[in-house]
Parts: C-alpha cells; sequence; structure tokens
C-alpha cells in the first residue's frame, strides 16, 4: 500500500502512527498538496491528503476512512467491538479532528492571505471552538491503557499540531492535556518521529 501524506500535516501524522501502531507496512510517498501533484489528483479528485493506495489500487480518503480502513485489514481493535464503546471513541476521534480543523483553519487564514485581508473575527470564532474542545478534553481526558485506539491517535497528532504550530498558546491552565503526550509516548515510542514534523 501506498500512503501519500506531508509530515507538517496531522492527519497524515494519525493514520501514520495507526499504521505504525497496527503493523499495516505502507509506503509512505511525501506530497505537496498545494501544487496538485499529478500522483495524488489522479486517485483523489479532491486533491486532499492522506490519500491511502491499497495493493488494488483503490484509494481511500479521508483520514477517518483510511483509520476504519487499517482497522479492518489489520484484523486488530483500532476501535472497540461493543457499539456503545466504539461511538464514544469515534466521538473523541470527531472532537480531536475538529479541533484540528478549526487550527487548519486558522494557519490558511493567515498564510494565504496578505495582512490587510486576514479577517480577524473568523480567526478568533474557530480559536473560540478550539478553547472549548481543548478545556473539555483536558477536563474529561480518556483513559490511556494497554490498548490505543482512533481517537488517541487523533489527539497525539492534534497536539502535535499545537505544538508545531501554537506554541506557548494553549497549554497554560490545561495540566493534565499538556501531561499527555509523554504518557501516550509510553505506550507508542515512535510519536516523536511521527507527529506532525516543521
Amino acid at each position: 500500500m501506498k500512503l501519500l501524506h506531508s509530515p507538517t500535516s496531522p492527519y497524515s501524522s494519525k493514520v501514520r502512527m495507526a499504521a505504525r501502531y497496527l503493523g499495516v507496512s505502507v509506503e509512505e510517498i511525501k506530497v505537496a498538496a498545494m501544487d496538485d501533484p499529478v500522483e495524488l489528483v489522479e486517485c483523489n479528485p479532491l486533491g486532499k491528503i492522506p490519500t491511502l493506495v491499497s495493493d488494488e489500487g483503490q484509494a481511500i480518503f479521508d483520514s477517518r476512512a483510511i483509520m476504519h480502513y487499517l482497522h479492518r485489514v489489520s484484523g486488530k481493535t483500532l476501535y472497540p467491538k461493543k457499539h456503545a464503546k466504539r461511538t464514544e471513541v469515534e466521538v473523541f476521534e470527531a472532537l480531536c479532528d475538529g479541533i484540528t480543523d478549526c487550527l487548519v483553519a486558522i494557519v490558511y487564514e493567515k498564510r494565504f492571505h496578505p495582512p490587510e485581508k486576514v479577517h480577524q473575527p473568523y480567526i478568533d470564532r474557530q480559536w473560540s471552538k478550539v478553547v472549548r474542545g481543548l478545556d473539555h478534553l483536558n477536563a474529561h481526558l480518556p483513559k490511556t491503557g494497554k490498548k490505543l485506539n482512533g481517537g488517541h491517535f487523533a489527539m497525539a497528532a492534534m497536539i502535535g499540531y499545537l505544538m508545531l504550530r501554537f506554541p506557548g498558546e494553549w497549554e497554560d491552565g490545561r495540566t493534565e492535556l499538556t501531561a499527555w503526550p509523554q504518557k501516550f509516548a509510553k505506550r507508542f515510542e515512535d510519536y516523536s518521529a511521527l507527529k506532525p514534523q516543521g
């Protein structure tokens, strides 16, 4: 299988970590999505990363679809079998991905507009969602036991992106959340190598 990705992408980071954890072998191919590379847009009309191409040539996207595919092909429990527990994990993952969506939107708003065109109310709106999401996670931090799940990898990628793009802007008062990456790294030793990198 081939994974088209970017090392800075938190969504790419999430699926790369999950694949490594599950023991699924993938060939990682770095692409610059903004350049609409042929190898990406030919298999994903949206031109977004990450995109996984299966051994049979099937393109799988977005990151959550890839996570569920990896869960199935690995035969392992990235998601719980019991419906109630699985729903909890899926909502946990959705929350972390939603926070990440807001963070990426802020980065793009600043990156792709000249300073005089940056819409601060839009940034403030996105950041208010980030704050609420992080406060919720800090107050209701899911357990991190021997078995990791899709939500853990989504949170690890999201926090890695915060550390990369928003250092010093999110940690204050969130002691549980700021301490979590070190705990996660004990369960998943490749975290430092696979979290979002600048």
